[in-house]
């Protein structure tokens, strides 16, 4: 991760409010956890620069830390502007991913051309748990597509998501993290020094986390 871009990125991601901190009024995941973080990146694609910034921290990203990969995939659907976007800058061909198949037509649950040669690294806007890009790895390694590799905007970097990523042993690479966005975020104003506590505090155990912030 550079660090410099990590910082623009998440700079960016706050000033649009594609990332939203509430220490003292939590959001609820479908996870059921209770967070002080929210996010929304599908916001970044009706902002010019900043979605030419990303696919471009994203095509280095991935031309540093995968440099076998020939083809983009896009996680549906959030990955897929980014994917697009991505498969332009390094003029590779583009696949996406559904999370289940079609239920009319052929059926499909992936589109695109897949060759015998395809090294993948798949894109998607946000890694929390990890389970749905993983989930669409597997529909491509269950198919006998090989998969080099994971690209996203941000990652929350929660413990499950390690353990996650490590036990389907696929690589995951983003361009920034939640202590990059916390840290910003200080600087920038958004939270005060006794949030930027509970924010630590919920990330180290986010299930046994409690608001107490005054």
């Amino acid at each position: 991760m550079n660090k410099s871009i990590s910082t623009k990125i998440a700079k960016d991601l706050l000033k649009i409010k594609a990332v939203a901190l509430s220490p003292n009024h939590p959001y609820t995941w479908a996870s059921g956890i209770k967070a002080p973080i929210y996010t929304d990146n599908r916001i970044t694609i009706s902002y010019p620069k900043i979605r030419n910034d990303i696919a471009e921290g994203l095509a280095n990203l991935i031309k540093n830390n995968f440099p076998d990969a020939n083809v983009i995939g896009g996680v549906a659907t959030a990955g897929i502007p980014h994917a697009a976007l991505v498969a332009d800058k390094l003029n590779l061909p583009m696949i996406y991913v559904r999370s289940k198949p079609k239920d009319h037509g052929q059926g499909k649950q992936m589109e695109g051309v897949i060759k015998n040669d395809a090294k993948v690294v798949l894109i998607d806007d946000l890694l929390s748990t990890g389970n749905s890009v993983l989930k669409a790895a597997k529909y491509l390694t269950d198919n006998q597509i090989n998969v080099v590799g994971i690209a996203a905007i941000f990652t929350y970097g929660l413990k499950d998501s390690f353990d996650n990523f490590k036990k389907a042993n696929i690589q995951f690479n983003t361009l920034t993290n939640y202590p990059t966005i916390v840290e910003q975020a200080k600087l920038d104003g958004y939270i005060s020094a006794k949030e930027v506590d509970s924010l630590k505090k919920w990330h180290q155990n986010p299930w046994q986390w409690k608001i107490n912030v005054k």
